[in-house]
């Protein structure tokens, strides 16, 4: 591991600092102040979207100077559209209702003592993330909203990007009662803050790392701070023999091309042999009309044209590109195991008329989002009415699936007696 020189220590301390402080003013917020904080930063952001836009092109640039995929270019490029629905995302926030202070139980014991369970922030959040910057403000929005202060770590990819954001905030929320320390972010490109970031526990009550597999697994492996551990999605749809032939073609074509180079997006095609045999020309149709490069296995290969010889690794990784993996299954326990073995644990889908097949795949299925009849490009905090989400948890404990507002809190008792002693 590499050593922080006593500069970068001293400032992203001092930036933990901060934040642990600005958490504190953060407790005692209303619903109301921090609401209204939240459309201020959404009106900065959409007056100011032609500053962040110059930013974010010395960042395309330097991609493409570098030679940067087009997927990892797709997630790193702003528009006017998507800083539009960045400030969207955050009046959606503002709009749900505060969980901090809910009371989730609430009993008095016989000897008198009142004990209430009451929802809490969890406190300092510790963000580490790849080339979107539409994380920065989604994370910020939801931190905020859920009394929790931040603590930003973008990619290098996205430096000049993030800086403009950030930057804007800040701004803002002078306007506000939210102090702008609650929002930190790390404006560098050195590795050594990131790692410093992973055992500050004394200032830092949980990291949450957004991105790739590399990234994730660096986290949970080196850090000593709790990880809510988000996950990469090798996404699958399983085509029953009783799928309709329409929802079956349609809901395919959505999940692989609508945004291919998202975690939702789905990479693998499980299809019944049933199925394929009455509709293979419409499937390899619906592949060719809309560029989608066939990865498959023999029985796949029989039956389409153009198909690339599935290898290991077309099972078990992210193309996050226009490519697709085929699998062709005699049942749905095959298709079951076959998850099983090769899924993340994100979004699964089955197509099927059937409803005794679709409850056992929604019951065997291990994933935090499983869908009957839909694409599972829906695993999305805007799209399941969260109004954002600041990552997809495909872990089982605290969270699990696309985490909102509740998701950032924590519970504590308060036990109310009348001078009693045990």
């Amino acid at each position: 591991m590499m050593t922080l020189t006593m500069t970068q220590t001293t400032t992203v301390e001092k930036q933990a600092i901060a934040a642990k402080k600005a958490a504190k003013q953060l407790i005692i917020l209303s619903a109301e102040e921090k609401n209204e904080a939240l459309l201020v930063l959404a009106a900065a952001l959409e007056k100011n979207y032609e500053a962040i836009l110059a930013e974010n092109e010395k960042d395309l640039q330097n991609g493409r100077e570098k030679g940067f995929e087009d997927a990892f270019m797709d997630r790193l490029e702003l528009t006017r559209e998507r800083i539009v629905d960045f400030a969207e995302g955050l009046r959606q926030v503002a709009e749900h209702d505060d969980p901090v202070g809910d009371v989730l139980s609430d009993w008095t014991l016989e000897n008198g003592l009142n004990v209430k369970e009451i929802r809490v922030p969890l406190g300092v959040i510790g963000m580490i993330y790849e080339a979107r910057p539409n994380v920065t403000v989604d994370a910020a929005g939801l931190a905020l909203k859920s009394g929790n202060a931040i603590i930003l770590k973008g990619g290098s990819s996205a430096l000049s990007s993030n800086n403009a954001i950030v930057d804007i905030l800040h701004k803002a929320l002078e306007n506000t009662k939210v102090p702008k320390e609650a929002i930190q972010f790390i404006a560098t490109a050195d590795r050594e803050a990131t790692q410093q970031l992973f055992t500050m526990k004394e200032h830092i009550d949980v990291l949450i790392p957004r991105g790739g597999g590399a990234l994730i697994r660096a986290v949970v492996e080196n850090a000593t701070v709790p990880v809510l551990e988000t996950g990469v999605g090798n996404c699958h749809l399983y085509v029953d023999e009783e799928a309709d032939n329409e929802k079956a073609l349609n809901i395919m074509i959505n999940a692989k091309t609508d945004r291919p180079a998202v975690c939702n997006a789905a990479e693998t095609l499980i299809v019944h042999q049933g199925w394929l045999e009455n509709n293979k020309e419409k499937l390899a149709s619906a592949f060719q009309d809309n560029g989608i490069t066939v990865h498959g296995d023999e029985k796949a290969a029989a039956a389409l044209a153009d198909v690339i010889p599935a290898t290991e690794t077309d099972w078990a990784d992210e193309y996050l590109s226009l490519d697709m993996a085929v699998k062709v299954v005699d049942s749905i326990d095959e298709a079951i195991g076959h998850i099983d073995q090769y899924g993340t644990k994100h979004s699964e889908a089955i197509i099927t008329e059937n409803e005794d097949n679709a409850r056992k795949f929604l019951q065997l299925v291990d994933a935090a989002a499983l869908y009957h009849n839909a694409s599972t490009r829906f695993t999305d905090g805007g799209a399941l009415g969260f109004g954002a989400e600041i990552g997809i948890s495909t872990q089982k404990l605290h969270a699990r699936g696309p985490m909102g507002l509740s998701a950032l809190t924590t519970r504590k008792y308060v036990m109310v007696g009348d001078g009693l002693v045990r």
